[in-house]
């Protein structure tokens, strides 16, 4: 297991990266729709608290077997098993999402994440062993990654006011250790290949919502009733999501990661990135059940649970990257994009997604404008030279 080469010219997500992604997509649909249904019974703090836990659990073991495979993906017999055993515990998650958020019984997600985390150590154990020069990296990762799932398995055995505080413990645990770990000697990242796996990811994600509102709705139109309204929200639904990739993939962001540094901040940004996305679909859900009656919330907490993971989406793109590229004017554009999807949830009815809907267009008309460093067109011919490259 050799160092890939950092600056390997068309460096592309392998089959089983994407397959990867796909599996792990299916932890974040199980959270979703338990979100969603926390939501509707009106357990919305409940269930973003539960949620956001659980898919800390999602996030954080996808994207360091992320940052691992772009150093270390060697594909053979043995990389690919191990692989799979990560996906086995994404589902092992997936299956205790539900009990996780609506019982806050944690067991089965710690079983799987656990699962993910030690298959990874085994995989920089091996690294070590062929590497002596990224020795000392690699096991100081599978030493700290070892330790910190002793501690999440201790924890189940805790009282629950003691294991909830801890959970926040552990959290800041685990994302400390690529900081230490890396300390004396880091890792060969490819830059080009770890934006491709976040824009990969990210638009399974928007996938996954689409399906999931389509769902809804479709559904709901068996019945017959307010067919004008689940068509209108379908629609809608569609520019929201249409826009939320439009504004993600407007610039290139290979460049955000160039020191450690930097690129710890790329990668624990999308944690909110990831998670609004995949709160948009429970969203657009509650919204369904605020026309049909099934939802038990105001209608502005109701809207706010469609309005607010769009708005938290477009503001994290806009401060991780957009922000460095647009002018001020464009950047305020954005911003009062954000703002009238806010607004919008003060309106009853499908109003709020019509709103937000304008507003994602919005802002990707700001992303649209020239930018101070040459235009519009200076994105795409960077985006061009890449691919001749």
């Amino acid at each position: 297991m050799r160092p890939r080469d950092p600056h390997q010219p068309h460096r592309v997500a392998s089959p089983l990266e994407l397959f990867f992604d796909l599996v792990f997509v299916v932890a974040v649909s199980f959270s979703s729709q338990g979100l969603h249904h926390m939501e509707a019974d009106g357990q919305v703090a409940a269930g973003l608290l539960g949620y956001f836990m659980v898919f800390f659990a999602i996030w954080w073991a996808w994207m360091n077997f992320t940052w691992f495979a772009t150093s270390f993906d060697n594909d053979d017999w043995l990389y690919r098993a191990m692989t799979v055993l990560q996906m086995a515990g994404a589902l092992i998650v997936a299956a205790g999402s539900t009990k996780a958020l609506e019982e806050h019984d944690f067991a089965l997600v710690t079983i799987g994440y656990v699962i993910m985390r030690l298959s990874l150590v085994a995989q920089w154990i091996r690294a070590g062993l062929h590497n002596r020069d990224l020795r000392r990296t690699t096991f100081r990762y599978a030493a700290a990654i070892s330790a910190v799932q002793i501690a999440w398995v201790v924890r189940l055995f805790l009282p629950e006011g003691v294991g909830f505080v801890c959970f926040f413990v552990l959290v800041v645990a685990e994302v400390a250790v690529p900081m230490w770990a890396e300390r004396h000697g880091t890792t060969p990242w490819h830059a080009h290949h770890l934006t491709e796996r976040y824009g990969s990811f990210t638009l399974i994600l928007l996938g996954e919502s689409i399906l999931a509102s389509a769902t809804a709705i479709v559904d709901t139109l068996g019945s017959g009733h307010h067919l004008v309204e689940m068509l209108a929200i379908s629609a809608a639904g569609l520019i929201i999501a249409a826009g939320m990739w439009w504004i993600y993939f407007s610039r290139e962001q290979h460049h955000h990661i160039k020191t450690l540094k930097s690129s710890l901040v790329f990668g624990y940004f999308h944690y909110l990135i990831f998670a609004a996305a995949g709160a948009f679909s429970a969203g657009i859900e509650v919204t369904v059940d605020s026309i049909t009656g099934e939802a038990h919330l105001q209608h502005i907490v109701s809207a706010l649970t469609l309005t607010g993971p769009v708005a938290v989406f477009i503001i994290g793109i806009w401060w991780l990257t957009l922000r460095h590229t647009l002018t001020s004017k464009a950047s305020s554009l954005v911003l009062t994009g954000v703002a009238l999807i806010l607004a919008g949830s003060l309106l009853p009815g499908i109003f709020p997604v019509f709103i937000g809907a304008l507003g994602v267009a919005v802002a990707v008309i700001a992303t649209e404008m020239p930018s101070p460093e040459g235009g519009r067109d200076s994105a795409k011919i960077e985006k061009s030279s890449d691919s001749a490259r």
